[in-house]
C-alpha cells in the first residue's frame, strides 16, 4: 500500500509541476507586457518600470520561474512596489486588491470549501442512494419517481433553482437569512444558515445526475455473472446487493465524484454568483476581468491542486474498494 501511495504522489507532483510551468509560460512568456495588466490605470511609467525591475521581468524566463517557485516554498522579496517581503507560500501581489494574493485566498478559499464539501456529502448520499434504490426497485413507482427526480434536476439550471430557493425561503417564508458566510469557528449555526441554500441548490443539481449514473451502473452490475452466482449459492439479498453488487457498482462513481468535487473546489462560480457569496470562483472571474495576472495564476494553481489531490484520493479509494488496484 505504501508503494502504491508513493507512486500516486509522485505522479501528482509531476502533474502539478507541468501545470505550473504551462501557467507561468502562458501568463509571463507571451509576447505582451504582463505588468500593464497587473497594475491599474494610476500606475505611471516610472512605477511600471520599477515593478518590472523588482519582478525581474528582464531576467531569463527560467530564472523568473525559479523565483516564482521559490516564493511558494520559502517566500521572496517583492520590493516596495509590491508590499515588500512576501512570506511562503508567496503567490505574488495583486494591485487590484492592493494586497498579497495569499491574503485574498485566505479570505475566499474557506468560503468555497464551506460550500462544496457539505454539498458534496449531500449529493453523494442522496444521488447514489436514490440511484441504487431505483435500480433495486426497477419498474415500480419508486423507480419512476427517481427517474422523474433525476430528469427534473438535470434539466433545471443552478441559477434558476437558486433563485427559486431564495424567493421561497428568504423573501416569502423568511425562515432563512440572506446567504452569507460566517466562519464555522465563530458561529456554526449561522455558518449553516447562511450557506444551506447554496448546499441544497448545488446538491440538487449533482444528485440528480448521480442518481441516473448510479441506477445505470447498478443495473449493469446486477446482470453480471458473479451476482447471479452469489444468488445461486443462496446468499441473502443483503449480502448480494450490499457486499457484492454495490461494491462493484460504486467504483466508476468514485472516479466521477473525485473529478466533480475537485473541479467544484476550484471555484463554484455560478453558485457563488447566484447567492452573492464571495468565494474562489467569483474571485477568479473578477481577476480575469481586471487583468490581475498574479491572482489568475494563483487560482489556476489552486484549482489544479484540488483536481490532482481529488484524483489521488480516488486512487486510494480504488485501492480500498478493489485490492487488485494496488498491484498495478
Amino acid at each position: 500500500m505504501a508503494r502504491f501511495l508513493i507512486k500516486r504522489l509522485l505522479s501528482a507532483t509531476l502533474t502539478l509541476f507541468a501545470v505550473s510551468v504551462l501557467a507561468f509560460l502562458m501568463f509571463f512568456a507571451l509576447p505582451r507586457d504582463p505588468v500593464t495588466g497587473m497594475c491599474p490605470k494610476n500606475c505611471n511609467p516610472e512605477r511600471l518600470e520599477r515593478v518590472r525591475e523588482e519582478l525581474g521581468l528582464r531576467d531569463p524566463k527560467i530564472e523568473q520561474y525559479a523565483a516564482y517557485m521559490k516564493g511558494i516554498f520559502v517566500g521572496r522579496d517583492l520590493g516596495s512596489a509590491q508590499g515588500g517581503r512576501c512570506d511562503a507560500p508567496c503567490l505574488g501581489y495583486s494591485y487590484v486588491n492592493s494586497e498579497a494574493v495569499t491574503d485574498t485566498l485566505a479570505r475566499v478559499l474557506p468560503v468555497t470549501l464551506s460550500i462544496v464539501i457539505p454539498a458534496a456529502i449531500l449529493w453523494l448520499l442522496l444521488g447514489v442512494g436514490l440511484g441504487m434504490v431505483s435500480a433495486l426497485k426497477r419498474g415500480t413507482w419508486v423507480d419512476r419517481l427517481a427517474i422523474g427526480f433525476s430528469l427534473t434536476g438535470a434539466s433545471l439550471q443552478l441559477y434558476f433553482t437558486g433563485a427559486v430557493l431564495l424567493i421561497v425561503f428568504v423573501y416569502q417564508l423568511k425562515v432563512l437569512p440572506n446567504p452569507h458566510y460566517t466562519s464555522i469557528l465563530d458561529d456554526p449555526l449561522d455558518w449553516a444558515k447562511g450557506l444551506v441554500l447554496a448546499w441544497v441548490a448545488l446538491a440538487f443539481l449533482f444528485s440528480a445526475i448521480y442518481a441516473r449514473l448510479a441506477r445505470a451502473q447498478m443495473l449493469e452490475t446486477l446482470s453480471e455473472d458473479f451476482v447471479r452466482t452469489a444468488r445461486a449459492k443462496g446468499l441473502a439479498s443483503k449480502a448480494v446487493y450490499g457486499r457484492h453488487a454495490l461494491r462493484a457498482a460504486i467504483t466508476p462513481l468514485v472516479t466521477i465524484a473525485g473529478l466533480d468535487v475537485g473541479a467544484a473546489l476550484g471555484g463554484t462560480v455560478i453558485t457563488e454568483t447566484t447567492f452573492g457569496i464571495q468565494g474562489l470562483g467569483r474571485t477568479a472571474v473578477y481577476a480575469v476581468r481586471g487583468g490581475d495576472l498574479p491572482m489568475i495564476m494563483a487560482t489556476v494553481l489552486i484549482a489544479a491542486v484540488f483536481v490532482v489531490l481529488a484524483n489521488v484520493v480516488v486512487d486510494l479509494l480504488y485501492a480500498v474498494i478493489d485490492p487488485r488496484v494496488r498491484l498495478r
